[in-house]
């Protein structure tokens, strides 16, 4: 392993046990179901996007997970042009829900290239990714992008996804539509 052949510290297995998360996996276990890690609390996937003064994009993307999901799966979120991508001609977008559908329909990357060979806006390809594509294959979810105007899209095809902006003018938080 990398991180030991460089001498890095390792703690025991037991640091990172926690008694709720593992009767929540037994539970999950016991009914032979999937569910999202932050039902209880509202924890979940953050992401971030943003333009510099320079006009230089980026987005990050972490994701809350799901409890009892099948040994190896991967989720949108690490995929770049999946849940994350970020290109300074275009757009920087993060993206949160059915991971699966995001990873089929390569969300981040497409409303990008929507933007570059078709000449869509921002909210028009985000609209066309989010409310169509992603609805048609079944697929729930949303994503936050801005682009290299600054312009700022959060569109979501679900009953709700935490969000909030902050551009020169003001800032905002917003949950439902």
């Amino acid at each position: 392993m990398f991180g030991k052949s460089i001498g890095l510290q390792f703690e025991d297995n037991a640091y990172f046990h926690n008694d709720f998360r593992h009767a929540q996996w037994q539970e999950a276990l016991r009914d032979d179901k999937i569910v999202l890690d932050h039902t209880e609390k509202k924890f979940g996937t953050v992401g971030a996007v943003a333009k510099d003064q320079f006009g230089n994009l980026a987005a990050a993307t972490s994701t809350g997970g799901m409890t009892n999901k099948k040994w190896g799966r991967i989720g949108d979120s690490p995929i770049a042009g999946a849940g994350t991508y970020a290109n300074n001609t275009t757009c920087a977008i993060s993206c949160t829900g059915h991971g699966e559908y995001f990873i089929q329909s390569v969300v981040a990357y497409d409303i990008s290239c929507l933007m570059e060979y078709k000449g869509l806006s921002l909210e028009d390809a985000c609209h066309e990714v989010v409310m169509k594509k992603l609805v048609q294959r079944g697929g729930e979810g949303g994503l936050i992008a801005v682009d290299f105007l600054g312009n700022i899209c959060l569109p979501f095809n679900s009953e709700g996804m935490y969000r909030a902006w902050h551009t020169h003018v003001g800032s905002q938080i917003a949950i439902y539509k």
